[in-house]
């Protein structure tokens, strides 16, 4: 089949090529902002393209998306501190883009989008929140990621992941995940301090994430 990934260049993306080039035509819609080096192992590839280009494009990802059968829609502003540095590019990435394909996919293509577990925010009554738990989201960036899953729910052919915190090497390595935050302090100061003792998070390797969208 053929995949389009929007964001293909970041954490979870440039190791999910990896993992669906050797069954499938992947184009990866990635403006680099971050990392020009992630994606240069798959450049020798015939079944990887790469399209360098903003994801508010619309014309550019119109045009693809009609060529390609699975849409993975893991373009966004990621975590609370930069949404709010960024408003305005964190409503119109995180949610108005995935807004316009989910109106505009055709009904047989499938799009898997990788909400967050930050859409629970916190509980009305103060207990730990589960997947069981209402959506109650308390930042920027959950409400949008939110926004975005409701807009793709109302679609046929999608399934959408509410990721916990995901740790693991990648090729756009993030340190600012709190796992990999740990590993990387404690080899670069020696120590590690702990905080909010009482605190409670979810963690997934970003093994198991991939492996759950290509299960998908």
């Amino acid at each position: 089949m053929n995949v389009l990934i929007t964001g293909g260049a970041g954490y979870i993306g440039s190791e999910l090529v990896g993992y669906l080039i050797d069954n499938h035509n992947v184009t990866v819609l990635d403006s680099l902002m971050y990392d020009h080096t992630s994606l240069l192992r798959y450049a020798q590839n015939d079944r990887f393209n790469f399209v360098k280009g903003d994801v508010r494009n619309t014309k550019l990802l119109y045009r693809l998306m009609n060529k390609n059968d699975i849409i993975l829609p893991l373009a966004a502003l990621v975590g609370f501190p930069l949404c709010d540095d960024y408003p305005r590019d964190a409503q119109e990435v995180n949610y108005g883009v995935n807004k316009y394909i989910a109106e505009r996919k055709s009904a047989d293509q499938m799009v898997i989008y990788p909400c967050t577990n930050s859409g629970y925010g916190v509980s009305k009554d103060g207990s730990v929140c589960t997947e069981l738990s209402p959506l109650n989201p308390v930042s920027l960036y959950g409400k949008t990621k939110v926004m975005a899953e409701r807009a793709y729910q109302e679609t046929d052919n999608c399934a959408t992941f509410r990721l916990a915190t995901v740790f693991g090497h990648s090729y756009r390595m993030r340190t600012d995940l709190l796992v990999n935050n740990f590993v990387f302090k404690s080899i670069q100061d020696k120590k590690l301090t702990i905080f909010e003792p009482n605190f409670r998070r979810n963690y997934i390797h970003i093994d198991d994430v991939v492996d759950g969208i290509v299960f998908s």
